[in-house]
């Protein structure tokens, strides 16, 4: 088997690889993830034995290469010792040598299951061959009973491995219960009624059968010691009882499956609702290193998931489990000549199940990223509409669609290939139990060792066993899926949130917004120093404005203005105090900060200029978008401030979706104001109407303003030109810059002349 390591993602910090060593072997994940996590500069590592996904998080500085040499390395000496774990011995004489062991793979549960099928086949010969009845009836019911212990012990022993890496090291808890989560008191009642159904459709059952034995016989020894010993009293007794047991079988059903879905929906809505509160507080960093389509996907399809298991598969659990408890004390019971027949088939089931179980997840997992990866794609080429039809690539978007969509569609025709041939095959089993049942126990009948009062009524209720355990195939199916969405959304939630080390905060009117830049550098994960030893002072209510090359820095101050990003030495003071000692929230709702790529959401255009300032009158509103020049394409739209925007503001033009970007910061009126790129869509006679508006604004209000044309910034009181590493190259108003012939002069000569020409 070819047991190499490839990777799935790699990005800073943090790398996702396929391993086929461990799927199919705790053991082998555990030994791996310690193996790796000894490793200098490895922070954690998550084998999942699963779906052979391991994931690897690690110092962000560390080359990604050295990060995969270390992974294969750690997989070949895993696999080796694995390879001399199974490796036998020295040949021994055939009289030496000890029987030999079975090992604990997956080869071995075929050995397992015709091991205990041929062990059940010669205990029932020798009962049926030697001693009195009722050894012979107590011996094949033991047989089956040890056959089914045999088979459910190794399985579940898996399973249960399974769930608890599902859960992650030291979790004391099943996946499951950590699902149901505070739900429990819905979860009880759900079960107690669907308990009391299951012993209503018995009961059915049972009554049914009595009508037939008076229709065949005249009479049913029940209901003669009952005092009813007339034919037609019988049947219209039973006529009552059966009519009863109907209605609370169809009173107790809907009550227990409303109280399942409701369960189910508490549990969507309960985990969906945590997790998307997880993720909007996530750190941007981490946040920005997963793919949205696969958050999205996650907060919908897999909680989803989570939710639709209680609603179905746990409730035909509970019935299949309750349906046992009760059939099989009463075959014992009253008819231990046929019950071994009667629940032959249970082991032969419960080993298709289970097997089917642990086959089935690593293809559910596999056809969940292959689905995730054409979800992605699909929604960056939606996205990127313009570029791919700028470029005449509709036929490459659409060919790379087709490769994703087969892949996907591969996966899923063998894992429902799969799924059906187990369903399937569970069905026959059922069948013929049946007609075994009907040959046994009609012989013991004509024998005259069972009575025909005790049989017909027992007869068919196995059936209702058996059709639920060709469930069992689904009920495991869905069961995987739940515990790999599980896996997903616990995943999600383990990302680390935005902590505050310092619980300072500010009072708005009290902030002057002085910014100082004290020795900072600053680096993202896996790239060259951004900034490296920057001072820099931003006086408190002026103009201040950032320019220069691309990736000299600019908007990485912003970033760590706004504790997107923290500095990895150095500090950034506010008003003299350190930003790391302040709260989050306390210091972002001093600071109001246009994106150069403005985010607006599907909704009206007043909506997006009142997001932050939910309680902003209808005047202040209008207020904001004059003084960012949007009222008057505003006004002429035909709904005014009431038009449906789109989503990110598709039915809005570059410079419109930044002019209301715009007038939603100015709406907020917070004391320090943060404008990057913020009217590089708009044209020359806007940005100047912008500008004339802003300096009414800026009064008494710390401004920065990054740019990159720089009649932007002509006004300003203070400009920094920044260079590659984030050194300040140059500082000075305009007409000093422009003085002293130096590269900010020579940026303004080429703009200058490009407008002239």
């Amino acid at each position: 088997m070819e047991r190499g390591a490839s990777p799935r993602s790699v990005t800073p910090g943090r790398q996702r690889w396929d391993v086929e060593l461990v799927r199919g072997r705790p053991r082998a994940a555990e030994t791996l993830a310690a193996a790796l996590g000894r490793v200098p500069g490895i922070t954690d590592v998550q084998a999942n034995p699963v779906t052979g996904g391991v994931l690897v998080r690690h110092d962000a500085r560390m080359p990604a290469t050295d990060i995969g040499r270390m992974v294969r390395t750690a997989v070949a000496l895993v696999a080796a010792g694995t390879a001399r774990a199974a490796r036998p011995g020295p040949p021994r004489t055939p009289a030496a040598s000890p029987p030999p062991r079975t090992g604990r793979g997956r080869s071995a549960r075929p050995v397992l299951a015709v091991g205990g099928g041929i062990g059940c086949a010669v205990a029932v010969g020798v009962a049926l061959a030697k001693g009195s009845a009722p050894s012979r009836q107590l011996a094949a019911v033991g047989a089956v009973v040890a056959a089914t212990a045999l088979v459910l012990r190794r399985d579940w022993r898996r399973a249960v491995d399974t769930s608890r890496d599902a859960v992650g090291p030291g979790a004391g808890r099943h996946p499951l219960v950590e699902i149901v989560g505070p739900h429990r008191r819905r979860l009880y009642r759900a079960a107690a009624l669907s308990i009391a159904c299951q012993a209503a459709e018995m009961a059915l059952g049972t009554f049914l059968g009595w009508t037939g034995l008076v229709l065949i016989k005249g009479e049913a020894a029940p209901l003669a010691r009952l005092g009813l010993t007339a034919a037609g009293a019988q049947l219209c007794g039973l006529a009552g009882l059966v009519a009863a047991a109907c209605a609370a079988v169809a009173g107790l059903s809907y009550a227990s499956n409303l109280q399942w879905r409701r369960l189910g929906q508490d549990i969507e809505h309960d985990w969906r609702s945590r997790t998307y509160r997880h993720v909007q507080h996530l750190a941007p960093r981490h946040l920005e290193g997963e793919r949205t389509s696969r958050v999205a996907g996650t907060l919908t399809n897999d909680v989803g998931q989570l939710g639709a298991f209680f609603a179905g598969p746990a409730n035909d659990v509970l019935q299949l489990a309750t349906s046992l408890l009760i059939l099989v004390p009463a075959f014992l019971l009253l008819a231990p000549q046929i019950a071994w027949i009667a629940f032959l088939p249970i082991p032969v089931i419960a080993w298709l199940s289970l097997r089917h179980q642990d086959k089935s997840a690593a293809g559910y997992a596999r056809t969940g990223e292959r689905r995730a990866r054409l979800g992605s794609q699909v929604i960056n080429s939606l996205e990127a509409g313009a570029t791919v039809k700028s470029f005449c690539t509709e036929d490459f978007e659409a060919a790379r669609i087709d490769d994703l969509s087969e892949a996907a569609q591969a996966s899923s025709r063998h894992s429902d290939r799969d799924t059906t041939r187990h369903a399937e095959t569970v069905r026959a089993c059922t069948t013929a139990s049946m007609a075994g049942t009907l040959l046994v126990g009609g012989r013991a009948v004509l024998g005259g060792t069972l009575r025909f009062e005790v049989f017909s009524p027992l007869i068919g209720l196995p059936q209702m066993l058996l059709m639920r355990m060709s469930r069992l195939g689904g009920i495991a199916d869905q069961y995987q899926r739940t515990l790999a969405c599980y896996d997903r959304v616990r995943r999600l939630r383990a990302l680390p949130v935005e902590t505050d080390a310092g619980d300072g905060t500010l009072d708005l009117p009290d902030v002057r917004g002085e910014i100082v830049l004290d020795r900072v550098t600053f680096a993202y994960p896996g790239r060259p120093a951004a900034l490296e030893d920057l001072s820099l002072t931003i006086p408190a209510g002026r103009v201040t404005a950032l320019v220069g090359a691309t990736g000299s820095g600019k908007t990485s101050i912003a970033k760590l203005l706004m504790r997107f990003q923290d500095a990895d030495s150095g500090r950034v003071l506010l008003d003299g105090r350190d930003i790391r000692d302040l709260r989050r929230r306390s210091l972002r709702h001093a600071i109001g900060f246009v994106a150069q790529d403005p985010f607006l959401f599907d909704g009206t255009i007043a909506d997006n200029i009142r997001y932050g300032r939910f309680d902003a009158s209808d005047e202040a509103v209008v207020r904001a978008a004059a003084m960012a020049e949007a009222h008057t394409f505003v006004a002429a739209l035909p709904d005014g401030y009431d038009t449906l925007i789109g989503e990110r503001g598709a039915s809005l033009s570059g410079g419109q979706r930044q002019r209301i970007a715009l007038a939603r910061t100015i709406l907020r009126d917070s004391p320090v104001v943060i404008l990057d790129e913020a009217t590089s869509a708009v044209d020359n006679e806007t940005e100047a109407a912008i500008q004339r508006a802003l300096r009414s604004f800026a009064a008494d209000r710390t401004m920065i303003v990054i740019a990159h044309r720089l009649s932007t910034v002509r006004q300003a009181d203070r400009i920094y030109v920044m260079d590659k590493g984030g050194i300040v190259a140059e500082q000075g108003t305009h007409d000093e810059l422009l003085a002293r012939h130096g590269h900010y002069a020579s940026l303004w000569q080429i703009q200058a002349g490009a407008l002239a020409v």
